[in-house]
């Protein structure tokens, strides 16, 4: 047998055999399933970006407001019920924490009347609460625009679908694409607004909890100037 009728040989049974194989079924990636949204993805892109942004930078701000030592407010009364106003100036001076600040304004005015004192304390107070707020409206207006862009999707979708069907005929292959902007824009849009209307709640949680903190300080505060008079 000749090196040729060899060669010809196994190249007929290669093709044979891969006539045998059935085909593999196609796969997509999710980064193919995306862009098949379209150009609404870009807005829907952006929207996220600016979700992850601004839930990691306010949750960043917000965890170091909530950072304070235990045993303060009990090192403040110590120095206050023993006439070092100065020591406890100082020592809230020293802490950078909203509760701190708003406890040395009250230091500042002692020797004001206490309804001045309070009044000090709470413009601190809801000071120190529009910085732990700033932005955080941004996650609610992502709630909101982000399924509007994947509506738009949807009816972006089924213009093209229409468009195809009219041109192409009714095929499966003519109404595809418009399906796939239309499912895969309104699912986007929709996980991006769920996030951010959990970010932004979860953010407000963790906010009151250090407006509760603040304002149990200050009572605790006012407590400790009324204490001499007794």
């Amino acid at each position: 047998m000749s090196l040729l009728s060899l060669l010809l040989q196994v190249d007929s049974a290669a093709q044979v055999a891969a006539a045998a194989t059935p085909p593999q079924p196609e796969k997509i990636s999710l980064l193919g399933l995306l862009m098949e949204g379209g150009v609404l993805m870009i807005p829907l892109l952006l929207c996220s970006i600016i979700l992850v942004y601004v839930f990691v930078e306010r949750l960043m701000v917000i965890r170091k407001a909530s950072k304070l030592d235990p045993m303060f407010m009990a090192r403040i009364r110590e120095q206050v019920t023993t006439g070092n106003l100065q020591g406890a100036k100082s020592l809230s001076k020293g802490v950078d924490n909203p509760t701190a600040r708003m406890i040395e304004r009250g230091l500042n005015r002692i020797g004001k009347p206490i309804d001045h004192i309070e009044k000090s304390m709470e413009s601190v107070g809801k000071l120190e609460v529009y910085k732990m707020e700033k932005n955080i409206t941004i996650l609610s207006t992502l709630a909101g625009i982000a399924p509007m862009f994947g509506f738009l999707g949807t009816i972006a979708g089924m213009i093209i679908l229409f468009f195809n069907v009219q041109h192409q005929g009714f095929e499966l292959n003519a109404i595809a694409g418009g399906i796939y902007t239309k499912m895969v824009t309104s699912a986007v849009g929709l996980i991006i607004g769920l996030l951010a209307y959990v970010a932004h709640n979860y953010l407000n949680a963790q906010i009151n909890k250090n407006v509760n903190k603040m304002e149990a300080a200050s009572v605790e505060f006012l407590d400790i100037l009324q204490e001499p008079a007794r």
